[in-house]
């Protein structure tokens, strides 16, 4: 199904994502499951708990389950768990901010810096939920965002990152975008200044139909031309970018056709509340096979069973 069909359907359906508030919800009967679960290493009945709720119904479980206990579950999760299960389960305790900063935090931690996973939260975020993002960063860590950013890249794709952080709405108009983004790609010396001014402070529909002139105009691909006149970490980022708001679903399919396991994690806990369903009908259009599928042939146990919940059902 493809997923401009599911995006007509999200007004009667009321979200197009595949974890969705569970209807018989008693947080009291929740931790008494899991209290038993974790005494008995009983790994299926916290799967299927978790994997069942939503955040707001987790945030509630964790909440009654340290008034009753005086435990933290995140702590019991983490000494009954372990590997990528219990890396999964603590990533679906998070609240939907603070797990998105936990993973900038990680992208950024360490030797080197995984610098797709910062584009595809820059860029497939909203300035609004960005800002809360950063606030929760800021908050969790007792560090500023942007300065950790500006510290982890430089030149031109540290503008590129800072502008997306900071991204915002200015009205423009589009066959002036065009000339501006046109006069850029003829010059001798490409110019990223207007790329990165434009494509962050622009509405998805505006920025569509800028993309779409700039191709008529030169009878290629906003990519291609990308390729031929960019080059680095910024010619990465200005295409990671484009194809994000072309198309931010087959985007995510991409990264997802790897397997990576913390790619995997990172894209299916925080899209599947919102738009999961639509990430998973590009799966299937780029890759030929369902994401339920391609799980299936790359994991395996409990660590399967919770990745196919979240999942939801075959395409």
């Amino acid at each position: 199904m493809d997923h401009q069909y599911l995006k007509s359907y999200e007004m009667s359906w009321g979200t197009l994502g595949t974890v969705r508030p569970f209807s018989n919800f008693h947080p009291e009967r929740d931790v008494m499951e899991i209290q038993m679960a974790l005494e008995k290493n009983d790994l299926l009945t916290i799967v299927r708990i978790l994997t069942n709720r939503n955040n707001a119904q987790r945030q509630e479980i964790a909440k009654t389950f340290e008034e009753i206990t005086q435990k933290d579950l995140v702590t019991a999760l983490k000494k009954a768990l372990s590997g990528d299960l219990e890396y999964l389960m603590s990533d679906l305790m998070m609240p939907p901010a603070q797990y998105e900063a936990h993973r900038l935090q990680r992208a950024m931690a360490g030797i080197g810096t995984d610098e797709e996973t910062l584009l595809e939260i820059l860029c497939t975020r909203s300035g609004e939920r960005l800002r809360e993002i950063r606030e929760m960063y800021n908050n969790s860590y007792r560090k500023d965002l942007e300065k950790e950013l500006k510290a982890e890249t430089s030149r031109e794709f540290l503008k590129l990152v800072v502008a997306l952080l900071n991204k915002e709405n200015v009205t423009g108009y589009v066959q002036r975008d065009i000339e501006s983004l046109s006069t850029s790609v003829n010059a001798s010396k490409v110019n990223a200044k207007p790329w990165i001014n434009i494509l962050t402070s622009r509405d998805s529909r505006h920025l569509k139909k800028v993309l779409m002139g700039l191709e008529l105009e030169h009878g290629q691909t906003v990519v291609q031309i990308l390729e031929k006149k960019f080059t680095g970490d910024i010619e990465i980022g200005l295409k990671v970018l484009v194809q994000c708001i072309q198309d931010p679903y087959t985007y995510l399919a991409k990264r997802l056709a790897p397997m990576k396991t913390s790619v995997v994690q990172g894209i299916m806990v925080s899209h599947c509340e919102e738009d999961l369903l639509c990430i998973r009908a590009a799966y299937l259009k780029y890759t030929g096979i369902s994401l339920y599928t391609a799980l299936q042939r790359h994991f395996s146990g409990h660590h399967l069973q919770a990745l196919l919940t979240i999942c939801r059902s075959e395409d």
